[in-house]
């Protein structure tokens, strides 16, 4: 995977990681804090950055994973190889 993917895919899961966290913390420590509007306004904020974030880390490495077979298609195309990656007089041979 190509380094430029993995360094975004990564913040993205560490900041989804982080908004989890601190949803977590507001949900449990907030009621103290603020008060209950404020409270609900936080907890969706939280929630709904973290859901974000990783529906972004997962769709990047699809389109990746997507990119990358497009590819390998195009190369293996021209080698004569059939769909179990084996050069094709090798089939008869066990």
């Amino acid at each position: 995977m190509d380094d430029k993917f993995k360094k975004r895919i990564m913040a993205f899961y560490v900041a989804g990681f982080l908004n989890l966290a601190l949803g977590l913390y507001v949900l449990i420590n907030g009621r103290a804090l603020v008060e209950q509007t404020m409270w609900y306004v936080l907890i969706a904020f939280f929630f709904s950055f973290a859901a974000v974030d990783f529906w972004f880390a997962r769709n990047l490495r699809k389109k990746w994973v997507a990119a990358w077979r497009e590819h390998m298609a195009k190369q293996g195309a021209g080698k004569g190889k059939d769909e179990g990656g084996r050069m094709k007089d090798e089939g008869s041979r066990a």
